[in-house]
């Protein structure tokens, strides 16, 4: 068992070793330290075999690449914080129509 978050030279062998399984065949492992965005891409390459086009594969790399770099857990952030803003604003307006309140 690993504690910790996976290096990003665990998580590029990682990336690595499941875009190869992909390829040939296999699906996505579990508890590669890989998130979400880039699993994704990397299932999107699985379904699409035998016949994986380039482009998904590219879209694999920029995904990990997002990974390293930070680019998708800021996007999962905003995206977050505006749904929790989004139910803030529902519930204050639901709120301010009942009856009875002030």
């Amino acid at each position: 068992m690993r504690y910790g978050r996976p290096s990003r030279e665990q998580l590029r062998r990682n990336f690595d070793s499941v875009l190869t399984d992909v390829l040939s065949g296999r699906g996505v492992r579990t508890e590669t330290g890989l998130d979400t965005p880039t699993e994704n891409a990397l299932w999107a390459i699985a379904r699409a075999r035998p016949d994986a086009p380039d482009a998904l594969v590219a879209a694999a790399y920029r995904a990990f690449a997002g990974q390293l770099d930070g680019t998708n857990a800021a996007a999962w952030r905003a995206e977050t914080a505006r749904r929790i803003a989004a139910r803030g604003a529902r519930d204050a307006g639901v709120t301010a129509s009942e009856p009875g309140t002030a």
